[in-house]
């Protein structure tokens, strides 16, 4: 399967997913390009411009968003998102090459962040509503400071939330954890005058993109449904600035 049909594939099923949920609102596909090149992160952002719908780029660590940063940038409209851990020694480095941060967990890193900014930067609360002691992200109890936090900040805005599921087979506590986010997103929705709609629900990976889409999950982040071992090349831009193969 190339990557243009792994995408369209990922993409019916996402649509075809939300449909069974009674959803009329379209789920955005995050591809999760964790350990891919320049070249492959071009040549996906690429296919799911075809496509339409936004172009959404993540990276689990800085370093990988910036080795990729120019290439993602040659397909237009293409949005680079952190979606891993950002260590405060990282802060200067990911500001230089992501449009959005998901994964804030504190108010002291919110703080840091913002003082640093030098621009508007969309970020999201990454919660843990799994209780994993493996995954990243605040406590559902501890949502409000973060909150808070980020609406006094001069450079940052809350754009919403993020999760990783619960590592589950069991479709109902998967679901439950889900929506709790969804309810945490409510919650501050309320808490802080701005719209539910206007803030995202990132959760959902490919084992359980289809949970997390009947529970509200506005993007989904795919990797391995999305990246095959055999990729379609395209042609680098003339005067690329890295390699493509």
């Amino acid at each position: 399967m190339t990557i243009y049909e792994a995408i369209s594939a990922a993409r019916r099923a996402i649509d075809e997913a939300a449909r069974a949920a009674g959803r009329t609102d379209r789920v955005a596909l995050e591809l999760a390009a964790k350990t891919r090149t320049p070249g492959e992160c071009y040549e996906a952002a690429a296919c799911l411009a075809r496509l339409g719908g936004p172009v959404l780029v993540g990276h689990n660590r800085v370093q990988e968003a910036r080795a990729t940063a120019e290439a993602v940038r040659r397909v237009d409209g293409a949005r680079i998102h952190l979606i891993g851990p950002l260590q405060s020694n990282k802060i200067n480095q990911a500001l230089a090459c992501v449009d959005a941060v998901e994964t804030v967990s504190s108010a002291e890193l919110a703080r840091r962040i913002d003082a640093r900014a030098t621009r508007p930067l969309p970020v999201f609360v990454q919660v843990n509503v799994s209780g994993e002691a493996t995954k990243s992200g605040c406590a559902p109890d501890a949502v409000a400071p973060v909150v808070d936090a980020v609406s006094e900040c001069a450079n940052l805005r809350l754009a919403g939330f993020m999760t990783v599921g619960l590592n589950s087979t069991d479709e109902a506590p998967v679901r439950r954890a889900y929506a709790r986010l969804r309810s945490i997103r409510d919650a501050a929705a309320a808490r802080t005058g701005i719209g539910a709609a206007s803030l995202e629900l990132s959760m959902g990976m490919s084992r359980d993109m289809a949970w997390a889409i009947a529970e509200g999950a506005t993007i989904v982040r795919l990797g391995t449904a999305v990246f095959g071992a055999r990729l379609v090349r395209l042609p680098a831009p003339a005067g690329a600035g890295w390699n493509a193969h």
